[in-house]
């Protein structure tokens, strides 16, 4: 089903049933409402590629936003959580619904690391609110861009979202046991988080790492150590990351040429925008393009 309202967008695709995905573009000005009945056996997951969104619950006496960057996990066997959405203006969300049958089917052998799964919670409530991976955002990308042929589109979305499912719950090999002292502070965690989002705004003259510091208030050393622990990277080889991942939805548009897309990046020479995307994607810009055409 796909139904276009102004310039906001539902893009809904039926895998099998207890399984489907909604995909919310919202590029007017104003804020769009959804709402949608949902069962007490069904897993809900919400990926906000960019922008804001808030669940409403209990006649709105209840709400939680889902952010840019973020995915969260609801699961209540106790009571219905319908969906009650406000898509915030400039938002594109991903939503995956799919019934606790239909997942334990794909993770039988694993629930011993993922909660809701495991005996002692079966009958419990489970809420989790994560950054999304790199890997997960540029597999929701792939399913955003499924402009495929309808015969065989619901066969590569179902394939997409089982690999997504994979890499999200993907245990990371190299987080460490203890918890992190670090991130006990949550003002410092905030801070880090303004981080990011200074350096992804102004991407095109990112501020060093000093000036960095001193505008979110922490030394440098914490900084360094807090974004990695946060986010897995340097602050620089995340942007750098976050720029080429930018620079090809750009290219995706079609609204820009190679040029407009590097200036905008951050690059002021064509051929440094260019060796760092074939660095990255192993093929150029232009070559990216004409494979999209084809």
């Amino acid at each position: 089903m796909f139904k276009n309202v102004g310039e906001s967008t539902l893009d809904e695709i039926n895998l099998e049933k207890g399984f489907y995905v909604l995909h919310f573009q919202n590029e007017s000005k104003n804020i769009v409402n959804f709402e949608r009945e949902i069962d007490s056996t069904f897993i809900q997951m919400h990926f906000c590629l960019r922008g804001k969104s808030k669940f409403l619950f209990n006649d709105s006496s209840y709400t939680f936003d889902v952010l840019d960057n973020r995915s969260i996990l609801l699961y209540n066997p106790q009571r219905t959580l319908p969906i009650n959405l406000e898509i915030q203006p400039k938002t594109t969300l991903i939503s995956l619904l799919i019934s606790i049958e239909k997942f334990h089917s794909l993770f039988s052998k694993e629930s011993g690391y993922i909660p809701f799964l495991s005996d002692e919670n079966s009958n419990r409530k489970y809420y989790d609110d994560a950054e999304i991976k790199p890997t997960v955002s540029i597999v929701l990308q792939q399913i955003i861009n499924s402009n495929i042929n309808s015969s065989i589109r619901e066969l590569y979305v179902k394939g997409k979202v089982y690999e997504l499912l994979s890499l999200h719950f993907q245990k990371d090999e190299n987080v460490e046991g203890e918890f992190c002292p670090f991130l006990v502070d949550e003002e410092n965690v905030i801070k880090i988080r303004k981080a990011k989002e200074i350096i992804i705004s102004r991407m095109a003259e990112p501020p060093s790492l000093q000036e960095l510091a001193n505008e979110i208030g922490l030394n440098i050393k914490k900084l360094k150590e807090g974004f990695k622990q946060i986010y897995g990277d340097t602050v620089y080889s995340f942007l750098l990351d976050y720029k080429m991942e930018h620079s090809r939805r750009l290219l995706e548009s079609n609204q820009f040429n190679v040029n407009e897309v590097g200036i905008q990046v951050g690059y002021s020479t064509a051929s440094h925008f260019i060796a760092a995307f074939k660095k990255k994607f192993g093929t150029t810009p232009k070559k990216y393009v004409m494979s999209l055409n084809q």
